[in-house]
């Protein structure tokens, strides 16, 4: 439900006088106040089956191909995997840094992080959404773990948004 819509329930359940006031729960959004990095990458081809290229810092080049799964060739990378590698890292990161942060490094010294990125339908739309699962192990204090979820930008973005600026090129 819109904000908009939400906030016109809202006045008119109040102006009925005897009825509650109806609530709708709002997701804020996070924004950035700077740019510490900006990570750059650009599709070509035939989207899950052409190539992506990222000409930042040491530079990456993919091939992409659909999974198996979804009735592809499987012999190249796809945006799940990519999405899971880089999120997987960026937890095992903030793990790290909470630990430090919080005089608890020895407690997060062999830690590993698994992801898996599930597609699919989502309940009540039509498309394609994202799952995510995350794993920690070697860390048994769910506190620091928790903190990392909370410090990671990737799960930040997913519980609270992420401002997306899409424009055509020039």
């Amino acid at each position: 439900m819109s904000l908009i819509l939400s906030r016109a329930l809202v006045r008119h359940a109040s102006r009925a006088g005897s009825r509650p006031a109806v609530t709708v729960p709002t997701r804020g959004l996070l924004t950035l106040k700077d740019h510490k990095y900006s990570a750059h990458a650009t599709a070509r081809g035939q989207g899950r089956n052409g190539q992506v290229i990222s000409d930042d810092d040491c530079g990456l080049q993919l091939r992409l191909a659909m999974p198996r799964s979804l009735g592809g060739k499987g012999d190249g990378q796809n945006p799940e995997q990519l999405f899971a590698m880089g999120y997987a890292a960026c937890f095992l990161s903030a793990i790290q840094m909470v630990a430090g942060q919080t005089g608890k490094i020895d407690k997060a010294r062999n830690e590993v992080v698994h992801t898996q990125v599930h597609l699919g339908q989502p309940e009540g739309m039509e498309g394609f959404a994202l799952q995510v699962d995350i794993q920690v192990e070697g860390v048994d204090d769910m506190d620091l773990i928790q903190a990392g979820h909370k410090a990671c930008p990737y799960s930040r973005a997913l519980a609270h948004g992420a401002v997306v600026n899409v424009t055509k090129a020039q």
